[in-house]
């Protein structure tokens, strides 16, 4: 059996600094796709890019009826990809939302999505993981500081950073509604976080992150490094980001809701082995093990 290098070690007893040890674009500059140079060279750059129409007005709404649908049925609340606030008992996210409905299987399979991703990862690609998170509002928590990559790392067993996510629009992104922020250029950093982790962890991590989260002390250094971007925009606008951009979003205690449907993608190059640092595997649901491309 061959031995992976852990190129990024993390869970120990000390948090640790890593240079990032991948490319950011695995595809050529000049490899045809829906993303233009200039926007790639934005991409490696920042580490993210923010796209102010991905889908249309009459798709939006058809993807919000089914979060609808799908948030008000009760054998979707009580199956175990849902996952409920501890405070309101409201559902917070649905995990693997593309097996579950064919109407987000179809956005996945989009090649305004998908296409996107193959362009990043310069490869076919499967969905590592996929969700819709419903942020309602008058108190709905955020999500504390993070990179994906750590966790995916650490608890999925994904080798390097060749992953991707999108972040679709289905409510509009206020400066006020507990939006998206991300760390502009902290994906050429790998933070490995302080701290074992728990057998099960993603039962709590789900609902609050406790382990795998950044000391407050090289938040605000990498804060001070690289700034923080907040993202807006109106229904159908999107946000990609790399695996390990530093981002989190605030509680959202307005009126106005934020729902969102979220897409991981992994190059199928790059399939999960055994975590790096946790005692057995998430759930399939959260980290997938059917490295099937996206077609």
């Amino acid at each position: 059996m061959t031995t992976l290098t852990d190129l990024y070690p993390s869970r120990g007893a000390t948090e640790v600094s890593v240079p990032r040890q991948d490319p950011v674009l695995w595809g050529a500059p000049d490899a045809p796709g829906p993303i233009s140079g200039q926007d790639l060279a934005g991409f490696e750059r920042d580490g993210f890019l923010a796209i102010d129409q991905l889908i249309a007005d009459d798709e939006v709404a058809v993807y919000r009826q089914e979060l609808e649908r799908l948030i008000a049925d009760p054998a979707v609340r009580a199956d175990e990809r849902s996952i409920v606030e501890p405070q309101s008992k409201e559902i917070r996210s649905v995990f693997e939302v593309h097996r579950i409905s064919e109407v987000f299987a179809r956005l996945v399979r989009d090649e305004r999505v998908v296409g996107r991703a193959r362009q990043i990862l310069g490869s076919d690609v499967y969905v590592h993981q996929s969700r819709i998170n419903v942020k309602p509002g008058f108190g709905a928590s955020g999500f504390y500081w993070h990179s994906d990559f750590e966790t995916w790392h650490a608890e999925d067993g994904l080798p390097n950073m060749r992953t991707v996510s999108v972040s679709i629009a289905l409510t509009e992104n206020h400066d006020t509604n507990g939006g998206l922020m991300i760390m502009p250029g902290s994906h050429r950093t790998f933070l490995g976080c302080a701290g074992s982790t728990p057998e099960d962890n993603y039962k709590k991590s789900l609902q609050m992150q406790d382990a795998g989260t950044p000391s407050d002390e090289a938040l605000t250094a990498m804060a001070g490094d690289y700034g923080i971007k907040l993202f807006t925009g109106k229904a159908g606008s999107a946000t990609w980001f790399d695996c390990n951009c530093m981002h989190g979003s605030g509680d959202n205690i307005t009126p106005f809701p934020r729902s969102n449907v979220f897409i991981v993608f992994n190059s199928v190059e790059n399939e999960a082995v055994e975590p790096f640092s946790a005692p057995v595997r998430r759930p399939e649901f959260i980290g997938a093990r059917d490295f099937t491309p996206v077609r």
